[in-house]
């Protein structure tokens, strides 16, 4: 699923700058000195619906949200910087500052300032997605699903109203056609419409901050939803343009730091999808031999290289991913260390059973008192 970006650059930056104040509510549901509260959890959104409830909450705030068609751009002829759109009709809004959420177009970002973009299709291959809601479990699920199929996977999310499903695949692997035919024949319940066919490429707009021009969102680029980043990018891409924002105008200083954390970012995450596809053992497709055998970069190959010595993991800076993610990729798909830390050795057998014990008991106990899922989505959602 994916945040819809309005028109207005303006109400979508004030809509996104909301998806952090969110991120600081604790559930409702659980006391703050409760065990409970340790467990890990996650939201589904229905993404559409998320959108036009900060649409309205930014509006009552006071944003000024101006629909309109972008026509032209009108740039400065000595510095290069974006004075106004002008939109259809006639009307033109001037500003010192813009923010591009205008899409895969990158309408400013792209068309007008002409910012190169990187393609990462020949590392993450999959280029197209076909989505289709579906009718909603009589029990809803838990957790969101992730099938592999043999030129992509599967995604099922599961939401009050309905399912969300959606096939990710490589065109060059499998036809429309034949891949509608997939998702459509793997459905755990009665489609609720037909599917829809997006075409995506892979990579990322090398210079995310240009002139005077911030990129965020799909314009930013897009990497495949194997790991549900594209609201995280979102929510980094805010809250590194308010670390950096201009003062007293746009220095060459703020956008090159910007430039640089997003760079690494975006290259992290790729490196971690590229895991998941890299160290499949799969032998029922071209796709995932391709994939296999294919060219990796150098950070993740010495990363694969490091651990299987000795089972070290080196946190990256701005890598999203913490150590027990690449652990979990690591070892789910064999790469097994030859070594380890002598410091291990420090650690007897009881010791290590006892804190195993404990754990168990940690995530155990909480259970008898927590409320089904069900139930829990008609206390906190009802309304």
């Amino acid at each position: 699923p994916y945040i819809l970006c309005p028109r207005s650059a303006q109400a979508q930056l004030s809509q996104k700058l909301l998806l952090l104040l969110f991120q600081l509510h604790s559930n409702p549901c659980f006391h703050p000195d409760s065990s409970i509260g340790e467990l890990p959890y996650a939201y589904h959104f229905d993404s559409a619906l998320y959108g036009q409830f900060l649409r309205r909450y930014s509006e009552r705030l006071g944003v000024k949200r101006i629909e309109g068609l972008i026509d032209d751009v009108t740039l400065d002829g000595q510095t290069g910087h974006v004075t106004a759109v002008q939109l259809a009709g006639g009307d033109a809004v001037a500003g010192d500052f813009f923010i591009d959420c205008s899409g895969a177009r990158g309408l400013l970002i792209k068309q007008a300032l002409e910012a190169d973009f990187e393609d990462w299709g020949h590392w993450l291959p999959c280029d197209r997605a076909l989505a289709v809601p579906s009718e909603r479990f009589e029990n809803t699920a838990l957790f969101t699903r992730s099938i592999a199929h043999d030129a992509g996977w599967q995604w099922r999310i599961p939401l009050q109203h309905r399912n969300g499903n959606g096939l990710v695949y490589s065109s060059a692997h499998l036809d429309d056609n034949a891949a509608a035919d997939r998702l459509m024949g793997n459905l755990d319940t009665r489609a609720q419409a037909d599917p829809k066919l997006i075409r995506f490429q892979t990579g990322r707009t090398r210079q995310q901050w240009h002139r005077n021009v911030t990129a965020i969102g799909l314009s930013s680029g897009f990497l495949e939803p194997l790991e549900s980043t594209s609201i995280y990018l979102i929510q980094s891409a805010i809250v590194r343009l308010i670390h950096l924002f201009p003062h007293q105008g746009v220095t060459k200083q703020l956008v090159d730091e910007y430039n640089r954390q997003a760079k690494i970012e975006w290259e992290t995450i790729r490196d971690f999808i590229i895991l998941h596809y890299h160290l499949n053992e799969r032998d029922d497709g071209d796709f995932w031999k391709d994939v296999r055998h294919m060219s990796i970069p150098d950070r993740i190959r010495q990363k694969i290289d490091m651990f299987r010595s000795n089972g070290t993991l080196q946190q990256d800076q701005f890598d999203i991913f913490l150590d027990p993610s690449w652990l979990q990729v690591m070892l789910g798909q064999g790469v097994t260390p030859r070594d380890y830390h002598p410091l291990a050795d420090n650690v007897t057998d009881s010791q290590l059973r006892e804190k195993l014990i404990n754990t168990h008991k940690t995530k155990q106990q909480p259970l008898e008192r927590l409320p089904t899922h069900d139930e829990f989505l008609r206390a906190a959602c009802e309304a």
